[in-house]
């Protein structure tokens, strides 16, 4: 199994066979790799059993609203670290059938236990993305994941720990740190006609939410050895 490109183990994922393997190989020290796992991360042995690292994604929703038991979620992306972007958005027959969010939150939440690590901007608990999700699929009768089976890290408190600026907002930290960012800015007039919809509105929405896990993404990369080894469960 390849190695993924990240810096950190997700130990709760870890087999038996993987922490034999660990224990069973050296690194260029001639240290064991478990004794050494700073080495392993290093060397990154591309051995097909070798464990595999974290899988990394970066979270973003757009909603109708602030409050989800009022609004539902119009779009989400996950994007790979260094890979693709998965998605998935409302259409007008969702609207227009009043299921609204359920489909594609079945599909997010299904996505979700793909990955050991979602990194989110003001998303965390007592904030807005994993909240926001969680609170859908309890509406809509959806098992979201649960304690400890993927763990979350938020940016926002690494802008707002590590770095002095006016507004720890996204595109303030993204805009001095010369990352493009919102590129689709916020227009409540394409918010109302996706509401009710039209289906350009939807794909503009759509487009804004790419942006956001983009400049999420590399926002990290500046900012990521800054940030501590939280291990704090979705």
């Amino acid at each position: 199994m390849s190695i993924l490109p990240t810096s950190k183990i997700n130990w709760n994922r870890l087999l038996k066979r993987d922490f034999l393997w660990l224990a069973n190989h050296r690194c260029t020290h001639g240290n064991r790799y478990i004794e050494h796992i700073s080495c392993y991360l290093r060397e990154k042995p591309l051995l097909d059993d070798a464990p595999v690292v974290e899988r990394i994604g970066f979270l973003d929703i757009e909603t109708s609203n602030l409050n989800a038991d009022f609004g539902y979620i119009i779009s989400w992306c996950i994007k790979v670290l260094d890979g693709e972007i998965i998605e998935s958005i409302l259409t007008p027959e969702d609207i227009n059938t009043h299921t609204f969010d359920k489909r594609i939150i079945s599909e997010l939440c299904s996505l979700m236990r793909t990955f050991d690590r979602l990194v989110v901007y003001y998303g965390k608990d007592y904030r807005f993305d994993v909240p926001y999700v969680r609170t859908r699929a309890l509406h809509h009768g959806i098992d979201f994941p649960g304690h400890k089976e993927l763990v979350i890290t938020d940016l926002f408190d690494v802008v707002k720990k590590k770095l002095r600026l006016h507004r720890n907002r996204l595109a303030t930290a993204c805009d001095f740190l010369d990352i493009p960012a919102k590129g689709h800015t916020l227009n409540p007039t394409i918010w109302q006609k996706a509401m009710s919809g039209d289906k350009a509105s939807l794909d503009w929405i759509l487009e804004h939410n790419r942006e956001d896990v983009i400049s999420t993404e590399l926002l990290w990369k500046r900012l990521e050895k800054f940030s501590p080894n939280s291990n704090t469960s979705i």
